[in-house]
């Protein structure tokens, strides 16, 4: 790595900074580019099933599980994390002033979110709300999500964004929401909750401390060869042939149960041993061949990412989008790194920004395709501002340079597919939650996320339980929210249920 030249172009490699020193921490690092999320992939142990997979519905009458029936079942949730403080606001999806997205900013403000003048959205020419939400028109991570969504598709979303500051360049800020979302009920056949980086949260960004539950720690997946891991009895299927490892299990079961007729220990201790193995049979039932779970093996995919499952980034996209949109998980987190992109031009931010894009017109397509609905949540730790300097360079489109971390121009924005029509908004407000002022910041007094990190992650919550029509559940999933009570809520809520 260290004789390794970045010539400042490539969207691939990282980006070395005038104004940051040498990266010497992980976090540094990632958020640069020169390292992408680690880890060892974990996969369910015989026991572990039953605390990972609570629905294990064919496990024995008397384990108490049923099988979940189409009502009970939750909207997949994907999460992307982009590590380094990305540009969202302005240049991509629109912010205004208190009268929503399309409110303008002054002249000034549009500059410091990287559109100089001709290209602000004062002019109708340069918006667009191909996704419902408004966008500008040459945003990148719009024409990325082109780049993958049909214009079926795009028809069939909608989106709100969040207002809301975050700190620079700082894994500590309390972004995902993962452990609020199984908490409301996401949950998956194999797992609940899985990520492309082996951390708490599954991502870069931590989860806030008050949701977070050890037993729903996200299983690291960010390769073929993790999906397999989830499920693969070695080579037991294989060998034995036919349903002869599921013969095996069940004799394994049937051993447990006798075994555990002469424990000394409470009836419990029986019940849960036989529940954990009539788990284990069912699963080497459903998955004995790993390869349903492959990415790479998936058609869909395959014509989704043309020649492009060779690259890191779309590879684990596609891992934790054939996991979550087909319900072997509840939700999951896409981690992209080397989105600390003020690199002196702006060709770098577009080329990432463009990527980020793709991975998310991937997943709304692949919804699409299975015709499942699918809620995507879109983070950065800060954000990144414009002096006004234009790269005039084919890359940078003649677009404002980012020369600066800045975490007052951040944003978050929530997209959802839904296969029917296009989800409908709450009111006529809740496009857009919190606003800027004029000069191209946060108003931070806006809203209680709007400079709360732990309470946007909550309106994220509280938005995935009203997309099922059960937001009155929220205190119960999250009973130390900090939104206030149950008469203030809907200010936070974007949309009505699908």
């Amino acid at each position: 790595m260290a004789n390794k030249k970045h010539d400042g172009n490539s969207q691939h490699g990282p980006y070395r900074h005038q104004n940051h020193r040498r990266p010497v921490t992980r976090r540094e690092f990632l958020g640069q580019g020169f390292i992408g999320g680690l880890g060892i992939a974990m996969g369910p142990s015989l026991l572990g099933l039953l605390a990972r997979t609570p629905d294990a519905y064919a496990a024995a009458a008397e384990c108490g599980i049923d099988a979940p029936t189409a009502a009970m079942k939750r909207i997949p949730f994907v999460a992307f994390d982009l590590a380094g403080g990305a540009n969202l606001a302005g240049s991509n999806v629109l912010v205004g002033q208190n009268g929503g997205q399309l409110d303008p900013l002054d002249a000034a403000g549009y500059v410091k979110l990287g559109l100089p003048n001709g290209m602000h959205p004062t002019d109708a020419a340069q918006t667009s709300n191909e996704l419902g939400v408004w966008f500008h028109a040459d945003s990148a991570l719009l024409r990325g999500i082109k780049d993958k969504a049909s214009a079926a598709t795009l028809a069939n979303v909608n989106g709100c964004v969040f207002c809301a500051r975050s700190n620079d360049d700082t894994q500590n800020n309390p972004h995902s929401p993962l452990y609020g979302i199984a908490k409301a009920g996401a949950s998956g056949d194999l797992v609940t909750l899985i990520g492309t980086r082996n951390s708490v949260s599954g991502g870069n960004s931590v989860a806030p401390a008050s949701q977070i539950e050890a037993s729903l720690q996200p299983t690291k997946v960010a390769s073929a060869a993790d999906t397999r891991g989830l499920v693969d009895t070695g080579r037991l299927a294989t060998l034995l042939g036919g349903n002869g490892s599921v013969r095996v299990m069940q004799a394994i079961e049937s051993i447990s149960a006798t075994k555990g007729g002469k424990l000394s220990e409470a009836e419990i201790v029986k019940t849960m041993l036989g529940c954990a193995y009539s788990g284990t049979t069912e699963k080497v039932q459903q998955y004995g061949n790993p390869d349903v779970l492959n990415p790479v093996l998936d058609t869909d995919i395959a014509a989704i990412f043309p020649s492009q499952l060779g690259d890191s980034d779309f590879i684990k996209t596609a891992a934790i989008m054939k996991l979550v949109v087909n319900g072997f998980a509840g939700a999951g987190t896409v981690q992209f790194g080397g989105y600390d992109y003020h690199t002196g031009n702006r060709s770098a931010g577009e080329a990432k920004d463009f990527k980020a894009g793709q991975a998310i017109g991937a997943v709304m397509q692949y919804a699409a395709l299975l015709n499942k609905p699918v809620m995507i949540y879109l983070f950065s730790d800060g954000a990144v501002s414009s002096n006004g300097k234009i790269d005039n360079s084919t890359g940078g489109r003649g677009k404002g340079v980012w020369t600066s971390d800045n975490g007052t121009c951040a944003a978050s924005l929530i997209l959802v597919y839904n296969p029917n029509s296009r989800p409908q908004l709450r009111s006529e407000t809740s496009q857009q939650i919190g606003y800027y002022r004029a000069n191209g910041a946060i108003e931070t007094a806006a809203t209680a996320v709007s400079n709360n990190v732990t309470q946007l992650a909550e309106a994220v919550v509280l938005n995935y339980l009203a997309l099922h029509g059960d937001q009155g559940r929220f205190l119960q999933v999250l009973p130390t929210q900090g939104l206030g009570p149950a008469s203030g809520w809907d200010q936070y809520i974007a949309f009505q249920p699908i």
